[in-house]
């Protein structure tokens, strides 16, 4: 089915595949690429010696140790562990918006969830993917199939042409619930606007530490059109904006308000990255003028000398 195959493109992808998306610290010690374990199990590499106990399987004694102590031992060994990963995508109406830009925020967003499964899979990994405006409305569970991978795309083929009328944001309730409704540990990605109510983002901050809290490793994507979004660089003639939330609308000319609305939002951003800092949230800003691969890219660099 060629619509699942949209959002992975081969040009990105020849680029990406060789990189391999290293999480932090999750449950003990760094799981990589390579997938090391804390844990000990009976599989993949050997680690060290423990005495034997009774109900051992007789399989794992090490009869050469045997020999030469009179003593039974079992060989531990290094298992295989493999990341869970969400993709959250906020699928609102405001992250249809493109103005100048080739893709809306939400096709943005599905390129990059796009990727994001691939190298999760690629590594062996569980990729799943939960979408959500006012609430959840997409869940997905992670698995490492590549025939998981093309049902995801085909669902975000399928989110990215879905009309938004009528939804609003409620990110800071939906993420509190993500945190109570993934059990095992994974890495959350967020991939948002993050245009909720201001009053809401302090919230939206609780609702974070709440997955960080229940263990998760925790990546907003932050994705505006920057040069309006961010900079306000509107054409200087009389415009009527409205909002695509709630379609309340202002009569304005840009030039009244550029710099004030620039210094507000940097501040914003500047804040809000801070303050994810402080609860170990990784913020990243991307601008949809920006090729998506290149940003992931640059990021996944980042982590790789990180860890």
């Amino acid at each position: 089915m060629e619509t699942s195959l949209r959002y992975l493109d081969p040009v990105a992808v020849s680029r990406l595949k060789n990189m391999e998306m290293r999480a932090r610290l999750i449950v003990e010690g760094f799981i990589t690429g390579l997938h090391k374990s804390p844990y000990h199990g009976f599989s993949v590499e050997f680690a060290e010696h423990r005495p034997y106990n009774p109900g051992d399987e007789l399989r794992h004694v090490d009869w050469k140790v045997f020999a030469k102590t009179d003593r039974h031992y079992v060989k531990q060994y290094e298992e295989e562990t493999n990341l869970r990963h969400y993709v959250v995508l906020d699928t609102s109406p405001s992250m249809y918006y493109r103005h100048a830009s080739g893709l809306t925020k939400l096709e943005y967003g599905a390129y990059l969830s796009a990727a994001l499964h691939f190298l999760m899979a690629k590594q062996r990994d569980a990729t799943g993917l939960i979408a959500f405006d006012e609430s959840i409305h997409t869940l997905l569970r992670p698995k490492s199939t590549q025939q998981h991978v093309r049902q995801l795309l085909v669902m975000l083929e399928r989110l990215s042409k879905e009309s938004a009328d009528g939804r609003r944001t409620s990110a800071a309730a939906v993420l509190n619930e993500v945190a109570e409704r993934i059990a095992r540990r994974s890495l959350v990605v967020i991939i948002t606007d993050l245009f909720e109510n201001i009053a809401a983002h302090d919230d939206l901050l609780k609702a974070m530490r709440h997955l960080r809290h229940r263990g998760h490793e925790v990546l907003v994507f932050h994705i505006l059109e920057s040069e309006t979004e961010r900079l306000f660089r509107f054409p200087d003639v009389p415009m009527v904006f409205r909002d695509m939330e709630t379609g309340e609308e202002i009569s304005l000319q840009p030039s009244q308000l550029r710099d004030h609305y620039a210094d507000a939002v940097r501040v914003f951003s500047d804040r809000f990255r801070r303050r994810c800092l402080e609860h170990n949230v990784d913020f990243v800003e991307l601008d949809t003028a920006q090729p998506y691969d290149q940003a992931l890219l640059a990021y996944l660099n980042k982590r790789r000398r990180l860890a």
